[in-house]
């Protein structure tokens, strides 16, 4: 079992699993509109209960498919960033000779990539909003904590981020930040183990969505967190079928990989993310309603 501090994969608890901004849409969507609803329904804004309320009933249903989940902010970020993306695009072939209309087939490639982020970005915000449901003192949204470690967690029977025997911050010795999670993988519980293959098993994104809605329901209940952004990103390569086995074996190095304790101030420590910073305040506009 791989030994490291940190996933041999981008070195940051990320997935390196392509490249481009364009790649990343989804979860720059995703953490446009999370950490700002979490801060707001965790401090009980009325507006953040609200969306939060609205996109907890989405979970599980595809996005556009019920007019109750039209007008949400997750899917208002992914068009911004489009826009964003498509003036910047633009301001830099500015001058260049027109090359003509898109072709056919690209232009059915971008629709489908298109659809698969809107997919993406819907099941990943509608599942966190589940997660977070009735929970004010601990985010569920955590950085550094992809699927596969979460589901470890659970499947040793523990609870939240941190164990009850390790040393408080205040008074720990140096060099315990640095202890590792030691438990052999093979004493897992079964049950929690075949729910885990049977997400890495699914054929279509219904089927995942409902066996990842079952997962999240259970890390809710031992109030372990998961990195939204994170499951975002992986969430649209697996809609590719050249790049679904990519998404497998990253759930399956992160479910293997023996993590350290985060150090407290830490990003993985205390959920904080860059977006976090300076927010602007949740207002009733945001609500959708």
């Amino acid at each position: 079992m791989t030994t490291s501090t940190r996933p041999a994969d981008g070195g940051d608890g990320s997935t390196r699993t392509g490249s481009g901004d364009r790649h990343h849409l989804p979860r720059r969507a995703t953490l446009r509109t999370i950490p700002r609803l979490q801060a707001g329904y965790r401090q009980d804004v009325p507006a953040a209960v609200a969306a939060v309320a609205r996109l907890r009933r989405e979970a599980g249903r595809r996005v556009y498919a019920s007019p109750t989940g039209w007008g949400l902010h997750h899917l208002e970020a992914l068009t911004e960033l489009r826009e964003e993306e498509r003036r910047a695009e633009e301001e830099r072939h500015e001058g260049m000779p027109a090359s003509g209309h898109i072709p056919s087939p690209r232009r059915r490639m971008d629709e489908r990539d298109t659809e698969s982020e809107e997919e993406a970005v819907h099941l990943a915000v509608t599942l966190w909003a589940l997660h977070q449901h009735s929970l004010r003192d601990e985010p569920m949204h955590v950085p550094g904590w992809p699927l596969g470690r979460s589901v470890r967690r659970l499947a040793h029977g523990k609870c939240g981020t941190r164990d009850r025997s390790e040393p408080s911050d205040a008074g720990k010795e140096p060099g315990d930040g640095k202890r590792e999670e030691t438990e052999p993988v093979e004493e897992i519980s079964p049950t929690i183990r075949k729910r885990f293959v049977r997400i890495g098993t699914s054929t279509d994104i219904d089927t995942l969505g409902v066996r990842l809605r079952e997962m999240v329901l259970l890390l809710r209940a031992s109030r372990i967190p998961l990195d939204y952004g994170l499951l975002a990103d992986q969430l649209h390569l697996w809609q590719n079928e050249n790049r679904r086995d990519d998404v497998r074996r990253a759930w399956g190095r992160e479910f293997h990989f023996a993590y350290g304790r985060a150090e407290p101030g830490s990003e993985e420590g205390n959920g904080a993310s860059p977006l976090d910073e300076d927010l602007p305040d949740f207002t009733i506009a945001d609500a959708g309603d």
